[in-house]
């Protein structure tokens, strides 16, 4: 057996890697061309420069200063090698800048998903927020149905959730925000219209518009409506796509519908057709929130983030939920 073939069949040796530290001993130097000026500038020892660039020579295997009893000299390899050295510590300087700016709160992109019948309402609220609180956050905004929210956070698509709970997703951990109840939109001469007192059983049967399915408020309609003795036969097929939709039909007389608080000036501003109502107490509601990855790394920068909702929103016809 020949030696070549004793070489090719033995594994190498992993290659030695040179420290950052002697990188910069190296980088020092190239710069100062001056072992004293260089580790005054790196704060260390003339010795512990030398050894270090030394070293470096050793694990690269060449040659790198040319040392004369005056002054220190690059060889042609050192001269190439610096550039590559500088290059390097600069990259390891950007990383930990990097780093630096995760680790600070309310930095880089939040990708935050947002339900339909929430988002016109609540948005301009969440924006001014971030615009006058976090100036440094790269707010990404996406309005989407419940499950495919669900489907962008679990998947790692979107951070955070703004919608209406309770979930009921293993893997998915809920900051409640407020609740909000539901109002009764009616045409004008509805014998409805205006009350404060409305019991439940009113919505037993009443021509009721619902948003088309896949809408959580579409099921959360219908689970209230189930609680008032409602029965399936006397749901109507009309449905609507958004909120907007449904009060104008309520405005051409076609039926009623039910609308969360937030949305009540938004949707009932448009039309002088439409009169509301509202149940007696309690009143049937819905709770929303933020929903995030369970143990998601930003978790306390969330719960800073729902506090700050939460104050801002004391403002409006809800009952915030402590924290």
């Amino acid at each position: 057996m020949t030696s070549s073939s004793i070489t090719q069949g033995r594994p190498e040796r992993p290659r030695r890697q040179p420290s950052l530290a002697q990188l910069r001993a190296f980088a020092a130097v190239a710069e100062h061309l001056h072992f004293r000026d260089a580790a005054t500038a790196l704060g260390m020892s003339q010795p512990a420069l030398s050894s270090a660039v030394s070293a470096l020579e050793e694990t690269l295997d060449i040659q790198l200063l040319e040392r004369t009893t005056r002054k220190v000299l690059l060889s042609p390899a050192g001269e190439r090698l610096a550039v590559r050295a500088r290059t390097v510590l600069d990259a390891v300087g950007a990383l930990l800048e990097e780093a630096d700016a995760a680790r600070a709160p309310f930095t880089g992109v939040l990708r935050l998903g947002v339900i339909p019948t929430v988002a016109p309402y609540l948005l301009p609220i969440v924006l001014r927020l971030v615009r006058d609180s976090y100036p440094d956050l790269d707010l990404q905004v996406h309005e989407e149905q419940t499950s495919s929210l669900l489907d962008g956070l679990t998947q790692g698509r979107l951070d955070l959730l703004l919608l209406a709970v309770p979930l009921g997703v293993a893997g998915v951990s809920e900051l409640p925000l407020f609740d909000e109840d539901f109002v009764l939109v009616t045409p004008c001469d509805h014998w409805l219209a205006g009350r404060h007192d409305i019991p439940r059983e009113a919505l037993r049967e009443l021509d009721l518009l619902l948003l088309d399915e896949g809408h959580c408020l579409r099921d959360q309609a219908l689970e209230v409506c189930h609680d008032a003795g409602r029965t399936e036969g006397a749901q109507t097929t009309t449905s609507a796509a958004g909120l907007s939709t449904l009060v104008q039909l309520v405005g051409g007389g076609l039926g009623v519908t039910l609308l969360p608080r937030t949305a009540l000036r938004v949707e009932t501003g448009r039309s002088d057709r439409l009169a509301t109502g509202y149940f007696a107490e309690p009143a049937p509601s819905r709770r929303i929130a933020l929903a995030m990855r369970a143990g998601a790394a930003r978790q306390g920068e969330f719960e800073v983030f729902a506090d700050a909702l939460r104050k801002e929103m004391a403002r409006l016809p809800v009952r915030v939920v402590a924290g």
